[in-house]
């Protein structure tokens, strides 16, 4: 039993099943759509859509709360953020840390903070 707990468990991680449930979950609580089901099928036919490059992955947050976001975590207006505070951020928001590539010593600008989250 436990071999077959542990293959389970591998092959969730393997495809991020639990991510991808929770960022639907977190799209489905941020829009409440009216017909849930329908709005479900539509963002994982965007999610496949976005992943072949054949149009846009659906996003929980516009470019405008991401902006806010990077203002809140870059207090003193140096324009960039420190890899710790990126990760805190990514927690917060439910994302994954688990490949992040930044060093220690890197600074994280807005710019990549858009494009990585």
């Amino acid at each position: 039993m436990a071999a077959r707990e542990q293959q389970s468990r591998d092959y969730l991680q393997r495809h991020r099943i639990p991510e991808l449930l929770h960022r639907l979950g977190a799209l489905l609580l941020y829009h409440r759509p009216e017909n849930p089901r329908e709005f479900l099928i539509q963002a994982l036919e965007r999610v496949k859509a976005g992943k072949g490059g054949e149009g846009e992955y659906p996003h929980l947050m516009e470019e405008a709360n991401l902006a806010a976001m990077f203002e809140l975590l870059d207090v003193v207006g140096q324009g960039h953020i420190t890899p710790a505070q990126y990760r805190e951020a990514l927690k917060t928001l439910g994302l994954s840390t688990e490949d992040l590539q930044f060093g220690d010593d890197v600074n994280i600008t807005l710019d990549v903070f858009k494009e990585e989250v």
